[in-house]
């Protein structure tokens, strides 16, 4: 894929930039928003701003605006919430709709979606409560990942080595979400997968020092490698991106979005979650495969904008 195939239409209209929000991930939404907004701005575009710590239904309404680019990460932007209010305000958004968006932003619901259509994700327990720490060792033995249901950014992530250690990493994960996950641990290399429209952009490899690609190693760790192609033959590229786009269409979601992956010795593929709405400053994952693929981070906002449209048909 290249940046010229992608078809972008002009026009757009009065745009509204989504950006900040109330969630653990706001400061990083606000990095994502300006780049956007700067693009958008670049491109000649009459894009605005609006913050929904600033009141969202107010800052939407009668307001005029043709259509919504989302750049709210985590709860609140993510989960389908927003996405409802377009819906209803029939402002044609970008990403995923409401029951994607949910479903996506739900790990233990989205495992258990691509378990039932017998693609590979890792075996996992649901902790309701710490009389469930055990019987999760027991069966997915050590090491393996804690983490909450319904955050992003691995907020809430603990990788538990010692079983002396899963108390503190439940009560951790439970802090952020009533729904906590334990998750078979996949030694290998991680890769993530950026969907743009029904293509797979080129996969990138990440390499981090930390014991997973954690908060730190996304955003402020200077030793984090990204790969972008990967070193992985083109069968096995070809592969992993078929895979991610199936797990992508299978949970809905549409537009642009991330799949996270994990490839084990044996060089098979794991499906760990899915990003409906990931990071777009010019450091972020999805810019990075789309340079790679030969589009500036400019055509990338407007092609994303491109596909903004609403879900539902409410008649009238």
């Amino acid at each position: 894929m290249t940046g010229k195939s992608i078809t972008v239409t002009k026009g757009y209209g009065r745009v509204v930039v989504l950006m900040g929000g109330t969630s653990a991930e706001r400061v990083i939404s606000l990095k994502s928003g300006q780049a956007v907004l700067t693009a958008l701005l670049n491109s000649g575009v009459d894009a605005h701003v609006l913050d929904p710590k600033d009141g969202l239904l107010n800052g939407l309404s009668g307001k005029g605006y043709d259509r919504a680019f989302i750049v709210l990460h985590g709860r609140g932007g993510e989960d389908g919430t927003i996405q409802g209010l377009l819906e209803l305000l029939r402002i044609p958004y970008t990403g995923s709709g409401v029951l994607a968006s949910a479903l996506a932003m739900d790990k233990l619901r989205s495992k258990q979606l691509w378990q039932g259509m017998g693609l590979p994700t890792p075996a996992f327990a649901v902790l309701r409560s710490e009389a469930d720490l055990e019987p999760a060792v027991e069966r997915l033995g050590l090491p393996l990942m804690i983490k909450p249901a319904r955050e992003g950014s691995s907020i809430g992530l603990t990788r538990v080595d010692k079983a002396s250690d899963m108390a503190a990493a439940w009560k951790l994960a439970h802090d952020r979400d009533d729904e906590v996950i334990a998750e078979q641990w996949i030694a290998g290399r991680e890769y993530t997968v950026a969907i743009l429209g029904d293509q797979a952009l080129p996969e990138i490899l990440i390499e981090t020092p930390h014991a997973f690609y954690d908060y730190e190693a996304k955003y402020t760790a200077d030793d984090t490698r990204f790969t972008c192609p990967s070193d992985l033959d083109q069968d096995a590229r070809d592969a992993m991106k078929g895979l991610a786009l199936e797990a992508f269409h299978a949970l809905g979601c549409r537009g642009w979005g991330r799949i996270d992956l994990m490839r084990d010795a044996e060089g098979r593929s794991w499906l760990i979650e899915a990003n409906t709405v990931p990071g777009m400053t010019d450091h972020s994952l999805v810019p990075m495969a789309a340079r790679a693929a030969g589009m500036s981070f400019d055509d990338l906002a407007l092609a994303i904008l491109d596909g903004a449209a609403l879900e539902v048909n409410l008649g009238g």
